[in-house]
């Protein structure tokens, strides 16, 4: 029993003691565009992000490519500038108010409408490996614009976000 322990323990610290470093990422972001985010390095600099996330009473996927420049920040190697491009699709729902005067009485009825939405993103960012644990930390701005909707065209230059990611 004990072999099995110090057999476990080796093969534990050869993958994650001396590893090349990590592959994939899987975290929460928290702003306007809320949600879940899956990442996967492609590359020493470069790596691609799906983003599952909740937005204006809808839901949206989506997927950006993404590229990483190390910025020592006070002489600390732990920081990188991230900047990418990518694309969403997803729907949006909101309320539609109707109202209508009838024998001197105002009558009014809300419908719930449902669209799809379509768009690009742009992505800039910076963000901190936090070292001995595999937990990434950034903040982030994720410009975008919808097509179709509520309004045909949408446009959110200021969709800042706070980022925590695992990374194995």
């Amino acid at each position: 029993m004990r072999y099995l322990s110090i057999l476990g323990i080796l093969i534990f610290l050869s993958v994650t003691g001396f590893s090349q470093g990590t592959e994939k990422a899987i975290g929460i972001r928290g702003g306007i565009t809320s949600g879940f985010e899956y990442r996967v390095f492609s590359g020493d600099h470069t790596s691609y992000r799906a983003l599952l996330s909740a937005r204006h009473e809808g839901l949206q996927l989506t997927g950006l490519k993404e590229i990483h420049k190390p910025a020592a920040i006070d002489g600390n190697p732990d920081f990188s500038f991230i900047y990418g491009l990518g694309a969403h699709a997803g729907f949006e729902s909101w309320h539609k108010y109707y109202g209508h005067y009838e024998d001197n009485k105002y009558y009014s009825y809300r419908e719930w409408k449902t669209s799809p939405i379509v768009g690009l993103d742009a992505l800039a960012g910076i963000e901190y490996s936090i070292p001995d644990i595999p937990l990434v930390i950034g903040i982030e701005a994720k410009p975008y614009f919808n097509l179709f909707g509520k309004n045909f065209f949408q446009l959110q230059p200021f969709d800042f976000a706070f980022t925590v990611k695992y990374t194995f």
